[in-house]
């Protein structure tokens, strides 16, 4: 095994090292869930207790009649993600694919013009993006927070992607044109079937950055409450002089749980896409 040709303080070192990062990445969605089993009255109290004798889950349920239309909100984050993962995906995968094998004019440059666009942030470019969803008449739509987590999002997956593609031999290409395969066809039934743990990769990625970008999008784009997602929904917990944190961090970590158990059934094609290419042959 890998870990055999470490000594004992080398493992020790490791395992610590993998420790200290798993409870930094943990640790806010720890505090999100003891939050949410706190009572409002002992969120702020002294001195810190990691586990007290009042928590209960009584904010899980309270949070619904607080914000009736919270299952539309978690629905529509996960509509929204999802189309913008579907819609990226049929334009990266080509336009990837193109980079990693095609040579034509401008390549390099081309590509580097595409991964500056991920320079500028959503609120850089907000008035130019309102304007042109109000000419396409896709405010209040669905479309407006679409389209534009679609534009934001293709430089990058087109990156990730070009650099898994170029790691698949080129001779299983070459040897399907020899059989009189049209690159049309090698692409969807050669490249494809061996690039699908980098495609879950890069799919997970661009459905994780549109499930990011949601907020922004949607408070300028959209002003009808049953469209709205989660992130924009989450604002309903703000009153005027308090805000239900313990209710806000129960419907956060509500909204965020389908997508933790679909990651759960990708985890093997996740680890396997992210070490392609990790060995040198």
């Amino acid at each position: 095994m890998l870990m055999d040709r470490y000594t004992l303080l080398q493992k020790i070192g490791i395992y610590a090292a993998i420790a200290l990062f798993l409870t930094f990445i943990l640790l806010p969605f720890a505090e999100m869930f003891r939050t949410s089993l706190s009572p409002m009255s002992h969120l702020f109290s002294q001195p810190y207790k990691i586990w007290g004798d009042n928590f209960s889950f009584q904010a899980y349920s309270d949070m619904w009649v607080k914000v009736p239309l919270l299952g539309r909100y978690i629905w529509n984050s996960i509509y929204i993600a999802t189309m913008v993962t579907v819609i990226t995906m049929v334009f990266v995968i080509p336009a990837a694919y193109a980079y990693a094998r095609l040579d034509f004019p401008f390549k390099a440059m081309s590509l580097g013009v595409f991964l500056s666009v991920n320079m500028f942030t959503g609120a850089v470019l907000l008035i130019p993006l309102y304007r042109v969803m109000r000419t396409l008449n896709l405010l209040n739509t669905y479309w407006a927070m679409i389209v534009p987590g679609v534009a934001f999002l293709i430089p990058t997956g087109i990156w990730l992607l070009r650099g898994y593609l170029e790691k698949i031999p080129k001779e299983l290409e070459e040897a399907a044109y020899v059989d009189g395969a049209s690159r049309l066809y090698t692409l969807r039934r050669v490249v494809l079937p061996l690039a699908t743990p980098g495609l879950i990769v890069v799919g997970t990625s661009i459905y994780i950055g549109a499930y990011a970008q949601q907020y922004l999008f949607a408070v300028t784009f959209n002003q009808v409450a049953e469209l709205q997602p989660l992130p924009a929904g989450l604002n309903q917990f703000i009153g005027y002089q308090t805000v239900e944190w313990n209710q806000m961090m129960a419907a956060a970590l509500t909204g965020v749980l389908p997508v933790m158990v679909v990651f759960l059934f990708l985890q093997k094609y996740l680890v396997a896409g992210l070490t392609a290419g990790a060995v040198k042959e």
